[in-house]
């Protein structure tokens, strides 16, 4: 699966699971039933008991999550079920739910995950391109571009896909763009930098955003409140799809040629046409430069992280982009994710009040 592929399962799983928290805790303080053990206080626990009324269950994530990866992986549609299933269970040996709690949040969350679905059957993503590949001076060069219509995808915050479209890029053969070639061409490599950049490409870079985040959410005990702790990878997964909806726009909008393209003699550290080896271990992505796909990066992570991605965008040290390309980047994600914060900002999470994202 291609990490733009990979990045839409991931905000389907996330908001269907977001949204499956927020309809349970609006129930469960519709009713505010109290766990078995607060009726009856002879019974033991062998859990404490959440911080939460009892019905219906938080597994309601469970029902959702296994409904929709059942939707995109079929053949294994079953095994999810059975996991969610188990999971429901394990609340009922652990005497913190009742039976009815755990049957109605699993109901309620495979209610959720439909919503969504019937979204995600009608997001564009399946439609197949027929188009071909334009030539010329200064055009990308290959005969299978990776996901050329992801900018007609519908996004979940942006109105469209060109909403930030970006200007043309500089002319492949500008004062700029040969300043630029020169630039990469006298780069100077190190152990270091190489390391930097095939950690960066590779798709465990490319997702260490959320191994910050799994960290930060156990240090601040989020566990604890798993609406909140969802919410940070809803909005993760949501701005990560959008943002690269809004980069493939402006790809395919100027099928911009690589810098090994333009002057053969540019040294890259990945390929500019990958095999599918090099694609299932590595992000790189047979498709055109402008933005560079890495740097519309992870806007919403705090400074230090987002100064660590601008010295990874200017250290040009795969030599697959220009310093146009991840400027541009840098400039478009910041512009997706200032729409994802200001949602965020308005959502009613600091009024319990929250809203679906699926609704969008």
């Amino acid at each position: 699966m291609s990490i733009p592929r990979l990045n839409r399962l991931l905000s389907l799983l996330h908001v269907a699971v977001y949204d499956a928290m927020v309809a349970t805790w609006d129930a469960k303080y519709a009713y505010a039933r109290r766990r078995p053990s607060e009726i009856d206080h002879k019974f033991q626990t062998v859990i404490p008991n959440p911080a939460s009324p009892s019905y219906p269950d938080e597994r309601a994530a469970a029902g959702a999550a296994s409904s929709l990866l059942g939707y995109l992986y079929p053949e294994d549609a079953q095994a999810f079920d059975d996991m969610a299933a188990t999971a429901a269970h394990s609340r009922l040996i652990a005497g913190v739910s009742f039976p009815s709690d755990v049957e109605t949040g699993l109901a309620l969350g495979r209610a959720v995950a439909a919503k969504v679905i019937a979204r995600a059957r009608a997001d564009g993503a399946d439609v197949k391109w027929t188009g071909t590949v334009p030539t010329g001076p200064g055009v990308w060069v290959g005969d299978k571009p990776i996901e050329p219509l992801m900018g007609t995808w519908k996004p979940w915050v942006l109105v469209r896909g060109d909403q930030f479209r970006l200007p043309p890029p500089p002319a492949y053969d500008s004062p700029q763009k040969l300043a630029e070639i020169a630039e990469i061409k006298n780069y100077t490599r190190t152990f270091a930098t190489n390391m930097s950049a095939f950690y960066w490409q590779s798709n465990t870079g490319t997702f260490s955003f959320y191994d910050w985040a799994h960290r930060h959410i156990f240090e601040q005990e989020l566990d604890r409140d798993p609406p909140s702790a969802e919410r940070v990878y809803a909005l993760m997964s949501v701005v990560k799809h959008d943002a690269g909806i809004a980069c493939f726009d402006s790809k395919y909008a100027y099928w911009a040629a690589r810098p090994s393209m333009l002057d053969p003699s540019v040294q890259s550290l990945f390929p500019a046409l990958p095999t599918r080896a090099i694609l299932r271990f590595m992000g790189v992505i047979p498709a055109p430069r402008l933005p560079s796909w890495h740097t519309y990066s992870q806007p919403t992570a705090p400074r230090s992280l987002r100064q660590q991605t601008k010295r990874l965008c200017h250290g040009f040290g795969g030599g697959i982009h220009f310093r146009s390309d991840t400027d541009a980047g840098l400039a478009l994600g910041r512009k997706v994710a200032g729409l994802v914060i200001d949602w965020a900002n308005h959502d009613g999470s600091q009024t319990g009040e929250a809203q679906s994202l699926a609704g969008q």
